[in-house]
């Protein structure tokens, strides 16, 4: 059986691994691939080559470091079906899904294209007398990126691009879930000519985490995930000396106001609700139906949620491909038992759902609640799969106290047609990002994206501008060319005059 390895100073590792995990198709249930898992040997190699690559990366030009950009974003655009088709067949969502995955990445590439113009610095002349100041801003050496299984080629995209663009070198620990788009982006990084240990992938679990964690050579730590494992990445690392930005779970919440375009409002919830089936960060796990709108919404979603064409990942038909392991499956199964005894109302119930040929695959409908207590499991958990919880309120007020109240703050979202509302929503919920009449407010690449509260550990959002400035450091240069002759020493505390 195939065996997927890791990606170290331009090639591929061909160590046999001590350790592995088996790789499956969820839409079939079957093994397909290992992984290797790497232990000591291999974390020490990857940083060690990254550390070596190092020195010479953060003394390539500005121009050269775009031109690599740019050829990586050209062998993207035409590998990009591959790379789609290879999530898919590792992670269930459906191949249009992918592709869009793809291209949200491919944003972040583009953007990072730009490197020499956000890599300008300040000029500040005669600060003093003959004497002016100017700031820099440098690569900080060996950065890892750990990221998740639902995004495995857009979250590392966007980290590495920005990293690199900066100067950094990249070890990428993706999930081994999904480890096969790692490699193929380590294939184009090699084909658009980036220099050896620039961009190294490091497959493996646990251990490989804590090994970048606590390595003396890594120097930055990006992650995203559940919250917590992000509190346990933060502490871990930061206790290491390294810089963090850590991204947790979400609850995300979208609040239809009684004015709101229903069916627009139904096709949101829908779609935002259970594409890639529940499995995205950004995902809408709560509606928040407002006065008289709750029965009519109800019945709109209920209608849709019927509708959606569940099937092989791989299958052009198939809207809502399966969930990434049986684990997984039988985790997010137990979470709607546990809101039907709790007393929620099933509206809509997915549990028997069956896909003919694909029996053994890791299937589960979508479900959808409605009168769900704040105090339910279904409500205060992350669930991450296609289960979609009503909660109804009378008033504007309760909604965002509702919000507020919540202990993550990831992304939110209203639906209504009046606009001041929306200004005032905006600006009083507790987010990091917020969509009007948009149901997964995910930011273009040239802003940053993160969330607030339990959502974020760390100050430093990821990707667009807060991202150059997580993957650089400040220096300031005060310098003066004064005339040559020999004034003498000045013991004093230096002032401007």
């Amino acid at each position: 059986m195939r065996t997927i390895s890791h990606w170290i100073d331009g090639k591929g590792w061909d160590a046999p691994a001590e350790r592995t995990a088996d790789v499956f198709d969820p839409s079939s249930g079957a093994v397909v691939a290992r992984v290797a898992l790497a232990g000591l040997a291999e974390i020490d190699a990857a940083v060690a080559g990254a550390k070596r690559a190092f020195a010479e990366w953060r003394e390539v030009s500005l121009s050269r470091r775009a031109r690599a950009l740019f050829a990586f974003r050209e062998g993207l655009e035409r590998r990009k079906l591959d790379l789609a088709r290879a999530i898919s067949a590792e992670h269930g969502k459906v191949c249009s899904d992918a592709l869009g995955e793809v291209a949200r990445g491919q944003e972040v590439v583009e953007f990072a294209c730009g490197i020499p113009h956000l890599l300008k610095g300040g000029y500040s002349e005669s600060v003093s007398s003959e004497t002016d100041v100017h700031s820099i801003r440098q690569p900080l050496g060996v950065v890892a990126g750990i990221t998740p299984f639902n995004f495995p080629a857009m979250v590392p995209m966007w980290m590495f691009p920005v990293a690199i663009a900066c100067g950094n070198t990249f070890v990428c620990k993706p999930s081994e879930r999904d480890p096969s788009a790692s490699l193929l982006m380590a294939e184009l990084w090699a084909e658009a000519g980036l220099p050896d240990g620039v961009f190294t992938v490091l497959q493996g679990d646990k251990e490989a985490v804590d090994g970048l964690l606590t390595h003396p050579d890594v120097r930055a730590v990006s992650f995203v995930g559940s919250t917590p494992i992000a509190r346990y990445v933060y502490e871990t690392a930061a206790a290491n000396g390294k810089r963090v930005q850590a991204l947790g779970g979400a609850k995300n919440h979208m609040v239809v106001l009684p004015d709101a375009d229903l069916e627009a409002a139904a096709d949101a919830a829908v779609s935002a609700g259970f594409g890639s089936a529940g499995e995205r960060c950004m995902a809408i796990s709560v509606v928040v139906a407002v006065g008289r709108i709750g029965d009519e919404l109800v019945d709109a979603i209920a209608a849709r949620t019927r509708s959606v064409r569940v099937g092989p990942s791989l299958d052009d038909a198939s809207e809502m491909g399966p969930l990434v392991t049986a684990i997984h499956r039988d985790r997010v199964r137990g979470y709607v038992d546990a809101g039907v005894a709790e007393g929620a109302d099933l509206v809509v119930d997915g549990r028997g759902l069956q896909v003919a040929g694909h029996e053994g695959g890791f299937f589960f409908g979508p479900c959808l609640f409605d009168c769900v207590a704040p105090s339910m499991s279904i409500y205060r958990d992350e669930i991450f799969g296609p289960v979609l919880c009503v909660v109804r309120v009378e008033t504007y007020e309760e909604a965002t106290r509702l919000l507020s109240d919540n202990p993550y703050a990831n992304g939110v979202a209203l639906f209504t047609r009046d606009g001041g509302v929306a200004r005032r929503f905006e600006h009083e919920v507790d987010a990091g990002m917020v969509g009007i009449n948009v149901p997964i407010p995910v930011p273009m690449a040239y802003y940053s994206f993160g969330g607030w509260k339990q959502s974020l550990f760390g100050d430093t959002h990821v990707h667009g501008p807060e991202g150059v400035h997580f993957y650089t450091r400040g220096k300031v240069v005060t310098s003066r060319w004064a005339d040559p002759a020999r004034r003498g020493p000045d013991l004093g505390f230096p002032t401007t005059h």
